[in-house]
């Protein structure tokens, strides 16, 4: 949804505004003549507490959710799993739309935003980017067909930062890939092989999906997703070179949630892909 000619601008609140993200996120609503920034949200401890958030000096970075979500129409939160979940009660008591897009949340956690999601709308997705989530479906059909006689690898890049491994995106994938193929990611996912005596060591299991992670440096987040057969290998990959990716399909997503029925939406819905299969 965008905002109608003449419309009163969409009401943006952003969780995390010291962060990485949350000064992309910043920026990327300042620019949109159709948003309005009207907070910024931090941890009680941020040195931001009480100072104009970066390159939006009409707002003062705060610590208090209630009063941010009482003047927004959505908050948008990329912070940690805890806050998040927090942060979604919170938006259930106000009324207010919420755009997830943290990383690293428990299946606990996940069902807690769900059920959150029964009360208001809520767009919840491991990465934002656009060009992620058409990679996804890409993904899916290459799963579909060779599912047999094809060992499949997903390797995933970020900066030395990053806390999560492997990345929200790349399990995502790796759902994505077992649905596709019939397997159970739970018992299927191998993360590590050190050895023939470790768990994830030996000859490789033809249903496993492997995962490889690395860290280092400013890498802002590449993914492959590798389809090793016999004389022959498929590459499907994503690099992202700028949080600017993030911060634009976090504020398609914004839009869309904005005024919708109750549920938990994702980025296929977002643009317009089909539900998630």
């Amino acid at each position: 949804m965008t905002s109608a000619p003449g419309a009163a601008p969409l009401r943006i609140a952003v969780a995390g505004a010291s962060g990485r993200m949350g000064r992309a996120l910043l920026d990327a609503v300042m620019r949109s003549p159709d948003l309005a920034l009207t907070a910024a949200l931090d941890a009680p401890t941020s040195p931001l507490i009480g100072r104009p958030a970066p390159g939006a000096p009409h707002v003062t970075v705060g610590a208090d959710p209630r009063a941010a979500l009482a003047q927004a129409d959505v908050l948008i939160d990329f912070t940690r799993p805890e806050g998040t979940v927090a942060h979604a009660a919170l938006c259930r008591a106000a009324g207010v739309a919420i755009v997830i897009g943290t990383t690293g949340l428990s299946d606990a956690q996940k069902a807690e935003i769900a059920d959150h999601a029964r009360a208001i709308p809520i767009v919840l997705a491991p990465n934002m980017s656009i060009g992620v989530n058409v990679v996804l479906k890409l993904i899916e059909v290459a799963a579909r067909a060779l599912h047999q006689g094809f060992d499949i690898e997903i390797v995933e890049a970020h900066h030395r930062h990053k806390v999560d491994a492997p990345s929200g995106t790349a399990l995502k994938m790796g759902e994505v890939v077992a649905r596709a193929t019939g397997r159970d990611l739970a018992r299927d996912a191998v993360y590590a092989r050190d050895g023939l005596s470790a768990p994830g060591g030996g000859e490789r299991d033809p249903r496993s999906i492997g995962f490889s992670s690395i860290r280092g440096g400013d890498i802002v987040g590449d993914h492959t997703v590798l389809f090793a057969g016999t004389g022959e290998r498929i590459e499907i990959t994503h690099r992202s070179t700028s949080r600017a990716t993030y911060a634009e399909g976090s504020l398609r997503a914004a839009r869309f949630v904005a005024g919708r029925a109750p549920g938990l939406y994702g980025m296929d819905e977002v643009l317009g892909l089909g539900p998630a299969t």
